[in-house]
């Protein structure tokens, strides 16, 4: 337990060391190095990385724009003046104190990043969740990371307030609107209004935890990643500054949520490093991405390869032209959807691997570099080598186990077992399987763990298959990945019932309607067979490779 009573009931002149103490031991560390990169070396001991990106870059940015959102646009000035409004009400009327965690919920607007930058500005720890997930995903985490209070955008109140009433550690959520503009009684909106427009940000040092990022939960129960403020410079200062390598005129757009660490390097941190600006959209999808980029003369932008699948097709009907590079994540960039986008545009995407362990990507490429169907090699500051089950290295051209280390890894919050999992011998082990050639270029081969990634979500089998067991009809299932031509991977379900006579054409949307009720609805099954045995071990335990053969035998 922590050394305060965290939450908003008062202010404490102590410091919650939850985060501290939170921390895997020194020794199941993975090995950092922060003397590859100058920039990286040079970090003092002190460091708020809200300073950094905000309060340094507003000095000399001011009146340059920082957010595009619909028809407004914030200047770096004015994003400083209400994240300072925040933190005086984290502090003042919240009761928050440095170590606190506080939780963020909201699509991609202004005011998210707003109260993100806030929060690090107090010297807290957030908390961020993607808008689509529901109460049962919310309490999960609520509880993890023993979180009392946050921040809501009002259009998604109805599941914050049924993670209120489930939790047994949250206990207030404050509610705002996208820009800010609807001022009400209780809503953040309303108490930031009378608040100084400057704050003194709290001198946190450069391996305080300010961020507990959750995974998808792609092998169960999401797991709580534990990155620093140096962290948030570290991956500007690599990924960005040596392949991106934007400049103050680009304009940043993409598709993935800032509460994803990839998004929050995306649409955020690395445009900000760079005094650059970034067009948010709350809605995700393809054509309002497009719609973006023509509107706001977009010039860098992320999304997944199958947006990317859908943007090509709508390269025609808008005025993308300002558009001069484009970054793919989420999963790996199929060579025909490369060859799509750039015959289409003329634009050679850059793909790029990451995780939420290693907070944004660690191997890359761009320009002359890229290797059309290679993921490409390891990031300046970052290593990589494939390793086989025992831990040992492989020759170039085999298949194993990929292994990278860098300034960024893996610290789990209270999660010994995937600790040791993820890193072996001060590496970080992925659960990629990857193949190097000759010239040191990294090849994508396979996911080594159930994960599913369809459409750039990661996606855990085993949760969904929770899910679908809760479902009175439902005896048994199995869930796993199936190959699809747009989507990469869909989630396919084999189920079992209890009653046979059940099993009627309207019943396989029950269940997909039922487990979008339950958790997340991009984790629902999209495909649904119903079998009368399952594949087993002797001992009793599910076969999925099987099932994963008969689904891509299916989709042949």
């Amino acid at each position: 337990m922590s050394n305060v009573d965290q939450g908003p009931k008062g202010v404490s002149a102590h410091v919650d060391d939850f985060g501290k103490i939170s921390l895997p031991p020194l020794d199941q560390w993975p090995d950092m190095d922060w003397q590859s990169v100058p920039e990286l070396a040079a970090y003092p001991s002190q460091m708020n990385c809200a300073t950094e990106l905000l309060d340094k870059q507003a000095e000399k940015y001011g009146d340059r724009p920082v957010i595009h959102f619909e028809d407004a646009t914030w200047t770096y000035r004015d994003l400083l003046a209400k994240a300072n409004q925040i933190a005086h009400v984290l502090v003042d009327d919240l009761g928050i104190v440095p170590g606190n965690r506080v939780f963020m919920r909201a699509p991609n607007n202004p005011m998210y990043v707003a109260i993100w930058l806030a929060v690090m500005k107090v010297g807290a720890i957030g908390v961020a969740t993607m808008p689509l997930l529901r109460a049962k995903e919310l309490t999960y985490i609520t509880e993890k990371a023993v979180v009392k209070v946050g921040f809501c955008c009002d259009h998604l109140k109805d599941e914050m307030e049924k993670t209120i009433a489930q939790s047994t550690t949250f206990e207030n959520a404050i509610y705002f609107s996208n820009l800010g503009q609807k001022p009400g009684e209780g809503n953040l909106d309303e108490l930031m209004a009378n608040k100084p427009t400057t704050f003194q940000n709290v001198d946190t040092s450069a391996d305080d935890v300010c961020l507990i990022a959750f995974t998808s939960g792609t092998t169960g129960p999401a797991k709580g990643c534990m990155h620093f403020h140096r962290d948030i410079l570290a991956i500007c200062d690599t990924f960005s500054r040596y392949v991106l390598k934007p400049t103050p005129e680009d304009i940043f757009c993409g598709s993935p949520p800032v509460a994803f660490t990839f998004g929050l390097g995306a649409l955020v941190t690395f445009a900000m490093h760079a005094g650059s600006s970034t067009a948010l959209c709350e809605g995700p999808a393809p054509e309002a991405l497009m719609g973006i980029i023509e509107k706001h003369k977009a010039t860098i932008c992320f999304t997944a390869p199958t947006a990317f699948r859908v943007m090509t097709d709508l390269v025609e009907k808008y005025d993308i032209s300002s558009l001069t590079k484009s970054v793919s994540a989420g999963e790996t960039l199929p060579l025909p959807t490369y060859q799509g986008w750039e015959n289409a545009t003329g634009i050679k995407s850059i793909d790029g691997l990451g995780s939420t362990e290693m907070l944004h990507i660690f191997i890359s490429a761009a320009e002359s570099d890229i290797v059309p169907g290679a993921t490409g090699v390891p990031i300046p500051g970052f290593q990589g080598k494939i390793i086989d089950d025992e831990g040992n290295d492989v020759p170039d051209g085999e298949v194993g186990r990929l292994a990278v280390k860098g300034p960024t890894g893996c610290r789990y919050l209270d999660n010994a077992e995937r600790q040791a999992a993820y890193v072996q011998d001060g590496w970080n082990v992925t659960g990629d399987s990857y193949m190097r050639d000759e010239n040191g270029v990294f090849w994508f081969q396979a996911r080594n763990d159930d994960m599913i990634i369809s459409a750039g979500y990661n996606i855990s089998g085993p949760e969904v298959e929770a899910c679908l067991l809760e479902h009175a009809k439902v005896a048994e299932c199995g869930v796993v990945a199936a190959p699809h031509p747009e989507r990469g991977h869909i989630v396919k379900a084999y189920v079992m019932l209890r009653d046979q006579a059940d099993n009627k054409p309207e019943l396989a949307k029950e269940l997909q309607d039922y487990v979008k009720a339950q958790i997340a609805p991009y984790k629902s099954p999209r495909a649904i067979e119903f079998m009368t045995d399952m594949p087993r071990t002797e001992t009793g335990k599910l076969q999925r490779f099987k099932l994963r053969e008969m689904a891509e035998a299916a989709s042949r």
